[in-house]
């Protein structure tokens, strides 16, 4: 009981006292590029970011009893009280072996029509009824009789820390996501979608970044939230610096898998969700949804056969861009002036990633089974040694 407490608070503490945990830059982890005010994709106006995070019991595993390491994530790109705005999308994957629903029509139309939602493997059916019935209950689309839609639901896999064939996340865990979405500083580490994820050898989760760049005197802002679950520990790179091998014995514990097992180290996945302000057409965000691979590739991630890594990238600019019947004018970024978007994605990205593993704490899951968070006095000493930081 004492042992549930403390998960069940730990829970809470993800949730509420994320703004004394510490972040890379923090640690004096070197990153290119301006940040917006909060660094974090609510940095692009009107994105909205909520969690729901399920934290509870310990010990042995018992398929729809726990112990329950998960959560759900819910990104709305024009926040909730705008209701139906769509805005202009596209996505990209690296490696296929995850899901992400609603993408065939995303390409097909060119918008994004309903918030983003993440979560685990075993959840996305769940999570997506759930949006749909919301939908319905909140009048989404303005009083239309007839409408159709698919709702965008990415995941990546806890079953090492969660009891992931209990099916925990339900309707009322999606609804809190969403009613707690909010704009300003959001939580990292163990929070939504990611708690039960691991990245790299340590534990992962939820991160954050952005960027603030400026083009022909104009300033766009362009933000990354990640939902880290992927990656081999000798791969790990930090600010160029080789940590996985630096720390490659620290806190190296072997998975406890089942007899014939089918995971290898570095099976996992990563959903990126890519905001920004600046006027870019579909085509022009996929361009952006593929530079997440290099965000992911400096931290050390390869894409491996076992990976879901699912992207998406939006824009916010051009509001009245969506018309059923009327010609729509829409601004457009010329393909000559959109490399410093393509930087400051790869940036974004980078940072989330690594913001994820500082913030995560080390989790017991499933029958014993633990993920170590990344020891910052460690990392901090390798950045010394490579001589990155003073």
């Amino acid at each position: 009981m004492k042992r549930l407490f403390a998960f069940i608070f730990l829970g809470l503490c993800c949730s509420v006292s994320y703004a004394q945990k510490p972040r890379a830059r923090d640690l004096g982890v070197p990153f290119a590029g301006t940040t917006g005010t909060f660094n974090a994709i609510t940095d692009v106006k009107g994105v909205e970011v909520g969690y729901s995070t399920i934290i509870a019991g310990s010990g042995e595993n018992i398929a729809g009893k726990g112990p329950i390491r998960t959560g759900v994530t819910a990104i709305f790109p024009r926040g909730k009280a705008q209701k139906f705005s769509p805005v202009f999308a596209n996505w990209y994957s690296l490696n296929g072996n995850g899901e992400m629903t609603g993408t065939t029509w995303l390409t097909e139309s060119g918008f994004l029509e309903t918030p983003i939602m993440i979560t685990n493997t075993n959840s996305v059916g769940v999570v997506r009824d759930a949006v749909l019935k919301w939908y319905v209950d909140t009048d989404w689309y303005r009083g239309e009789e007839w409408w159709y839609t698919y709702p965008v639901v990415g995941e990546t896999y806890d079953g090492f820390l969660n009891d992931i064939y209990g099916f925990h996340v339900k309707e009322e865990h999606v609804l809190e996501a969403i009613n707690n979405a909010a704009t300003g500083k959001i939580a990292e580490g163990n929070v939504g979608g990611g708690t039960g994820m691991m990245c790299l050898g340590f534990k992962g989760g939820t991160g954050t970044s952005s960027r603030v760049v400026n083009v022909k005197g104009e300033s766009y802002t362009l933000g990354a939230l990640v939902q880290a679950n992927f990656g081999r520990k000798p791969n790990l790179t930090i600010a160029g610096v080789p940590v996985g091998m630096e720390l490659l014995d620290t806190l190296n514990n072997e998975l406890k898998l089942p007899p014939q097992s089918y995971r290898k180290e570095g099976d996992g996945s990563i959903i990126v969700v890519v905001a920004t302000d600046a006027p870019l057409l579909p085509h022009q965000l996929k361009r952006i949804a593929q530079r997440v691979t290099i965000g992911i590739g400096r931290t050390g991630g390869i894409g491996t056969n076992g990976s879901g890594d699912i992207f998406i990238a939006f824009s916010t600019a051009n509001p009245d861009a969506f018309q059923r019947s009327d010609l729509s004018e829409v601004d457009i970024l010329p393909n000559d002036l959109i490399d410093p978007l393509l930087e400051a994605t790869v940036q974004s990205v980078e940072e989330a990633i690594i913001n994820a593993m500082i913030a995560a704490e080390t989790m017991e899951g499933i029958n014993g089974n633990n993920s170590y968070a990344l020891p910052h006095g460690l990392l901090v000493d390798v950045l010394k040694k490579y001589n990155r930081i003073n």
